[in-house]
């Protein structure tokens, strides 16, 4: 395999900068015609909200509840002898912000078109408004201060209206922390654990008292308690991962999606939590690989910017679409290693970058075997195999196809 070209390997600058420029964020579950698991194995097809659910309990302000467990939630189960694992791809989402271009709606569409679940990582800033921004207190830097733009207020209440059918729908929301700082001198790379739970405590405020902060009176509540749902995140960069481990870990997450050119082979634990890492995955007409993310495509086409040459564009999104498509072939037809995309609700070179997404989802999700799930259900499935079982897995490198499972997934080695 290529190795990562040395703009990808910075994926921590190039990555970072994705945020920058506007909203982004999402999740995924098991699949229609899955042939690896029975029906207990999948979730619910309708992503109606709940009649009749359990009546919200107001939590703090009010600005989230408690309205019982989530509804479309796959139960795992263990793989029996010798069955070849799931297919599972999470399409995961940065920002998270409903804005004019109204792509978390969108892709809440394909979702239930494709019986998908995604993981939406929500900056917490985005639920605050501009006029209040000084209530941010960003580590290392002057209050109020981000390098993302705060929403204007009609796209928050837009954003809010989204995050709730999200959660009733399956999805899972995590974080993507506040102002999303790169810079080397006083970005997330350079922030201590104690740093890194300012943030997060900050992050989980804003998103736990948008009644107050916002003064908007009429729309429901959250139907979730975040504090509780939260179990994992993004940074900002893919930057300090190793400084915000210990705090995740204090706080009982399960996960972190952090970590810039993993590559396809099954995931293990980092400092006690999941490492779900952006992968190096096949990059069509390059002999090096890209980051399984829409912004490190954007930074090798056309040198990070975000309105390349028009002419170039069709080739670009048909690229992007291969580079995908080239991954999760990879990974469905050999070592069946959960695979990962990262993306931005974003307008970059045209949109080419979302249609590229979609075009590959809609594509992956006909697959049989094939379970398009959120982070959180990934971790739910992780923790119900045999430890035994996982650690065989691991030990099949990328594009490592079995002659026989049963080696690897059998109750005892063979």
């Amino acid at each position: 395999m290529g190795s990562l070209s040395r703009r990808d390997i910075l994926a921590g600058g190039a990555v970072a900068a994705a945020a920058a420029f506007g909203v982004g964020g999402c999740a995924e579950p098991p699949r229609r015609g899955d042939t690896q698991g029975d029906a207990a194995d999948r979730p619910g097809s309708g992503h109606a909200a709940r009649a009749g659910a359990v009546p919200a309990t107001l939590i703090g302000d009010g600005s989230t509840s408690d309205t019982g467990p989530q509804p479309h939630q796959p139960v795992p189960r263990r793989l029996e002898p010798g069955e070849q694992p799931p297919q599972f791809v999470v399409f995961s989402w940065d920002g998270a912000g409903e804005d004019s271009k109204r792509l978390f709606s969108h892709f809440r569409q394909v979702a239930r078109e494709t019986g998908a679940t995604m993981t939406f990582f929500l900056s917490g800033i985005y639920t605050l408004p501009e006029a209040k921004k000084d209530a941010y207190l960003p580590p290392g830097h002057r209050p109020g201060a981000s390098d993302i733009g705060y929403l204007k207020d009609e796209h928050i209440r837009a954003t809010l209206q989204q995050v709730g059918p999200a959660w009733l729908e399956g999805h899972e929301i995590g974080t993507h922390f506040n102002g999303h700082f790169c810079s080397p001198d006083s970005g997330v790379g350079t922030w201590t654990p104690a740093q890194w739970r300012s943030e997060i405590d900050q992050a989980v405020d804003f998103v736990t008292r948008w009644r107050t902060n916002t003064g908007f009176t009429d729309l429901d509540a959250l139907p979730f308690d975040y504090r509780k749902e939260l179990i994992g995140s993004r940074t900002p960069c893919l930057l300090g991962q190793d400084q915000l481990l210990p705090t995740a870990r204090a706080l009982g997450w399960k996960y972190d999606a952090s970590s810039p050119g993993g590559l396809q082979i099954w995931p293990g634990r980092r400092n006690g939590l999941w490492d779900f890492p952006l992968q190096a995955i096949p990059f069509p007409g390059h002999s090096f690989q890209v980051l399984s993310m829409d912004y490190n495509m954007l930074a090798n086409q056309s040198d990070a910017k975000i309105n390349g040459d028009p002419a170039k564009r069709p080739l670009w999104q048909q690229q992007a679409y291969e580079s995908y498509m080239a991954g999760f072939n990879r990974a469905y037809s050999t070592n069946r290693a959960p695979m990962y995309i990262g993306n931005h609700f974003e307008a970059w070179n045209g949109g080419i970058y979302m249609k590229a997404v979609e075009q590959a989802l809609r594509e992956i999700a006909t697959k049989p075997g094939v379970r398009l799930v959120s982070f959180r259900q990934l971790v739910q499935w992780l923790e119900a195999q045999d430890p035994a079982v996982l650690a065989r897995l691991r030990t099949l490198d990328v594009g490592q196809k079995p002659a026989d499972w049963r080696p690897y997934t059998g109750a005892t080695a063979v």
